[in-house]
């Protein structure tokens, strides 16, 4: 299990509540001035992310994650940047929007085929469990994320709270499956019927207007609706990478080193 240790912090913003927690001892909390809950969901999400990025150092490769927590990670880097608070980084994004962003603030990018060892990666999650094994992928992002988030030394997770599940695919949205286009509906059915126990709800993804769900690598999702958790994601993720024609899944397992995790009472870092 993981266990959650005390930080302080050197965010500006007064309305931050820190809290530790460890499962041999009563939790405990530093209140600040003005409570959090008078922040919105948005603002707390952009204070975790601003935590993370303190983690940085100069001369350090890292990971730039994907979604809207992440993308505030990659705005302050870009602020640090142009500061000159932070100098002598390289990142590499998930994604092509990832990528985009970056580019717009000026920050050096690199890739795994020059830079293969990342000192330090950066991303949301959709869930994560007391373990801080993860489900991402809901922004379509899984492969790259997976891909540079595995050989990442340190992997920071910021989530909300919304996020924290007692065991995975227990909040009832989707788990993605990332599948080649050829034949997708043979791997849909397949993926749906090995989790016949759960309850599977087997869908292509599709985008607001109806239109088939690209990715970035030209393939197409499946997300799996599970009616409860699954009983050994260890178990489900081996099974569903057996499928020839299954690309990645968005199980993120033993790879999150940190999880920041931002609600409504403040800011709770979790660490292995």
């Amino acid at each position: 299990m993981a266990s959650l240790s005390f930080v302080s912090s050197s965010l500006r913003t007064p309305s931050l509540t820190l809290r530790t927690t460890s499962h041999s001892s009563p939790k405990t909390s530093v209140s600040f001035s003005v409570k959090a809950q008078s922040l919105s969901q948005d603002d707390l999400k952009k204070l975790a992310a601003e935590k993370a990025v303190q983690s940085i150092k100069p001369g350090m490769v890292l990971g730039l994650g994907t979604g809207s927590t992440a993308a505030f990670a990659v705005s302050q880097i870009g602020k640090l940047l142009s500061s000159g608070e932070l100098h002598d980084i390289v990142g590499i994004p998930t994604s092509k929007r990832t990528e985009e962003q970056a580019r717009s603030l000026g920050i050096p990018l690199v890739t795994l085929d020059t830079h293969p060892r990342i000192d330090l990666a950066i991303d949301g999650a959709d869930e994560v469990d007391p373990n801080l094994d993860l489900v991402k992928g809901r922004g379509g992002a899984l492969l790259r994320e997976k891909m540079v988030e595995a050989v990442a030394e340190r992997f920071i997770v910021v989530a909300d709270d919304t996020k924290l599940v007692e065991g995975l695919g227990g909040s009832g949205l989707a788990m993605p499956v990332e599948v080649v286009k050829f034949c997708w509906e043979f791997n849909l059915v397949r993926l749906r019927d090995l989790f016949k126990e759960f309850g599977c709800e087997a869908k292509l993804r599709v985008g607001e207007g109806g239109e088939v769900y690209v990715t970035d690598n030209s393939n197409f999702i499946v997300d799996l609706y599970f009616k409860e958790p699954l009983k050994d994601a260890v178990a489900a993720g081996w099974e569903i990478g057996k499928f020839e024609g299954v690309v990645e899944h968005g199980l993120f397992l033993g790879m999150a080193t940190s999880v920041i995790i931002a609600g409504k009472n403040g800011v709770e870092v979790m660490n292995k």
